[in-house]
């Protein structure tokens, strides 16, 4: 007689990341920074698929997942593996080890068009218990709900830079907010009064990798460019050129510098489109902590 059993267990252990690696049976496997963490209490859920009970011994594909301080990670099944988990372990660790430093003060994330503001700071607001503000939503709610392309076409830049900067001096006076800015608010030397009342932190992005990401997208969006004719990708990456020229040295008196190229290079990515926005988080939180232990002169 056969009955179908399926069965699940649950326990929590420490594990210690440097002796973590994949092996022909399917355990689980962590990327090398994980290894500069002690040891770490994850919970581990086990679940033996259904299957047919017999006397018969056979071997069975085992699924088991982890979390750590309720970041969950991946599913890892016999032969199969993915790599959320450690990313997750890794921002969890940076944002403890960086938060006192911050001591609630702001993160405004500055950079290009397309370089991953947004993205990127909803991550690390996550991770430090932060709210989220994007300057240009803000402006858009001040201008009456209209777009920021529609605002450029009606109103014209300087009342969007105007706009812009009322918007960075009221998130001046908060706290606990991460601020992805628009990415021509480096260009006036007052908006830099209002974000160095907090940490400013530059996402350093390859001008051919932005171009490929906005002409993948479509220009519509994108005030600066979609007046411009010819090659999506050419057009893009001319007028790209053409702002990092004018902001560049802007850019660069931000706090804390997030070079895409440097992570790429560390983890042994060949374009800087194969990293992952958690990668990119991680490397922030490192880039403000070393910035905050410097000030301090830790």
């Amino acid at each position: 007689m056969e009955a179908t059993v399926s069965q699940t267990i649950q326990f929590s252990t420490w594990i210690q990341p440097e002796k973590v690696g994949r092996r022909p049976s399917g355990s689980v496997s962590v990327s090398r920074p994980l290894t500069d963490l002690k040891k770490l209490r994850v919970l581990v859920s086990a679940r033996f698929p259904a299957s047919k009970a017999s006397n018969r011994r056979k071997n069975v594909a085992l699924e088991v997942s982890c979390c750590y301080n309720n970041f969950p990670g991946s599913v890892v099944e016999s032969e199969n593996y993915q790599t959320p988990f450690d990313e997750a372990l890794l921002l969890k660790s940076k944002s403890e080890e960086v938060g006192p430093y911050l001591d609630g003060r702001c993160v405004y994330l500055v950079g290009m068009m397309g370089s991953g503001k947004t993205t990127v700071g909803k991550i690390l607001s996550r991770v430090l218990g932060y709210s989220f503000s994007d300057s240009d939503t803000l402006v858009e709610q001040e201008a009456g709900g209209i777009s920021v392309a529609d605002i450029f076409k009606l109103h014209g830049e300087d009342f969007f830079r105007d706009k812009e900067t009322d918007a960075l001096r009221k998130l001046s006076l908060m706290h606990r907010f991460v601020v992805a800015t628009g990415g021509g608010a480096v260009i006036r030397p007052i908006n830099w009064k209002y974000m160095h009342k907090g940490v400013s932190v530059w996402l350093d992005v390859p001008l051919e990798a932005l171009a490929q990401r906005i002409a993948a997208v479509g220009t519509g969006s994108r005030p600066l460019l979609h007046n411009d004719s010819g090659d999506v990708y050419t057009k893009t990456f001319m007028r790209l050129s053409s702002l990092f020229e004018e902001r560049g040295n802007a850019y660069a008196n931000a706090n804390a510098r997030v070079c895409l190229e440097n992570i790429a290079a560390k983890s042994g990515q060949e374009e800087v489109c194969d990293l992952t926005p958690a990668a990119i988080a991680i490397e922030a939180l490192e880039q403000i902590h070393s910035f905050l232990k410097q000030k301090e002169g830790l």
